[in-house]
């Protein structure tokens, strides 16, 4: 099976081009064109910028070896893809919730102190991710992979479960344990109305 034109590749479901590349390996680089950005992102944000070349580069890889598995009934491989990265991160470092305390501890001072106002706003900002980002290392990994899945990456919930292989149910109660893990972790900082989004009842 040949995909079309490349100008037209844009039309063809990722189910199509993962099938294709089973014959034809080198099209399967059209999935990572499409999605190694938002895939990129995903694992800068969760295991740092310095390690996120080479596990993207691991998730694609993984994938590829792994095509053969795909269901083709769905269209769109960007839940699949997370679910690779998700379990390519976990390998690659297992308690991330020391990166997330690395990364919490090297935030960057405010600088220009001359400007009172933006100071004062760079301290707010990092207070608030502070906050949020030793909240999160205190989840179980379970339920931080769900959570952030959906607060970041805006995948639905029937995508979660496809992306980590859980039921649906699964994914409503870990994000609720998350949610309420996070709104006492938040409770006493008068910054839970910061969070609202995330921490609202889905």
């Amino acid at each position: 099976m040949r995909l079309a034109h490349p100008a037209a590749e844009v039309q063809t479901a990722d189910a199509a081009v993962i099938e294709a590349s089973r014959a034809e390996p080198e099209l399967f680089a059209t999935l990572f064109d499409r999605h190694a950005p938002v895939i990129h992102r995903y694992i800068a944000r969760r295991a740092g910028r310095q390690v996120a070349d080479d596990l993207t580069a691991e998730t694609f890889l993984v994938a590829f070896r792994k095509r053969e598995h795909y269901d083709p009934a769905y269209p769109d491989a960007r839940p699949w893809l997370y679910g690779v990265a998700t379990n390519v991160i976990g390998q690659h470092q297992r308690a991330e919730a020391r990166q997330l305390r690395i990364k919490l501890a090297a935030m960057p001072e405010a600088d220009d102190p001359g400007h009172g106002d933006r100071v004062a706003g760079d301290v707010t900002a990092g207070a608030v991710r502070g906050v949020l980002l030793a909240a999160l290392a205190d989840l179980p990994a379970a339920d931080r992979d769900v959570l952030l899945l959906i607060a970041w990456e805006q995948l639905s919930y029937g995508e979660v479960a496809r992306a980590l292989h859980i039921p649906v149910g699964t994914v409503r109660s870990r994000l609720n344990r998350a949610r309420i893990r996070l709104r006492a972790a938040l409770a006493s900082t008068e910054l839970s109305a910061t969070f609202k989004e995330i921490l609202s009842n889905g």
